[in-house]
């Protein structure tokens, strides 16, 4: 499911966005709705400005649904955090290339752990710049609003990179998905640039998500 083309958008909702009032209730009715994957941003408050979902939360994803999570590590030097996610349960695991020394080298013990290894880019980190790790990813997160807080607005300069990343996506087999302000008008424009998996946040959980993922599906 991570891998390749797909013919209608996969969904991962942000944990981040949901009701960490009712988190379990909010994760089964997601679960119901039909979503793909949990998405999870973890934040340490130094790589980004801000402080974001930790072990508890994984935790209770993984208690209530077997639906897989994509643990999106927004922190210093993750690779000292990826086997404690792995043996939480998360299946993909994607880092930031400014936030590692050897980022190389933590997307191939990702692999061998038995993960998908992923990488982040921020908006204003070039392709170029991490092109060399592209054929170690099996997940690419292409960020549209810089990373830290949910609410944000799309920028726009990031779709030029986003199209770039969508023929790169065919080349290397990778997922590529975007995230930050996504919703449905996004997902209709960015899907038939090779954007096959979409986080979404805002949108999803201040609408009614039945219908939100429903129209997702039908573009």
């Amino acid at each position: 499911m991570s891998m390749g083309m797909t013919k209608t958008p996969i969904i991962h909702p942000s944990v981040l966005c949901a009701d960490h009032g009712d988190l379990k209730g909010e994760i089964k009715k997601l679960a119901a709705a039909g979503v793909d994957y949990f998405h999870v941003d973890v934040m340490d408050g130094s790589f980004v400005p801000n402080f974001g979902c930790g072990t508890e939360i994984v935790k209770t994803i993984k208690k209530h649904t077997d639906i897989p999570m994509d643990v999106h590590l927004m922190i210093d030097d993750p690779a000292r955090y990826i086997r404690h996610f792995y043996d939480l349960g998360a299946e993909t695991i994607i880092i930031h290339p400014e936030a590692d020394k050897h980022a190389a080298r933590t997307l191939a013990v990702i692999k061998d752990m038995g993960a998908v290894p992923g990488i982040a880019i921020n908006p204003g980190t070039s392709i170029e710049s991490v092109k060399e790790l592209l054929p170690l990813c099996g997940h690419v997160l292409a960020m549209t609003v810089n990373p830290g807080f949910a609410g944000q607005a799309f920028l726009e300069y990031t779709v030029d990179k986003i199209c770039t990343l969508g023929k790169l996506a065919q080349q290397y087999g990778f997922a590529l998905c975007v995230d930050g302000n996504v919703n449905v008008e996004k997902v209709r424009r960015l899907f038939p640039m090779g954007v096959t998996n979409f986080v979404i946040g805002t949108a999803l959980f201040q609408d009614n998500y039945l219908e939100v993922i429903r129209d997702v599906r039908a573009v």
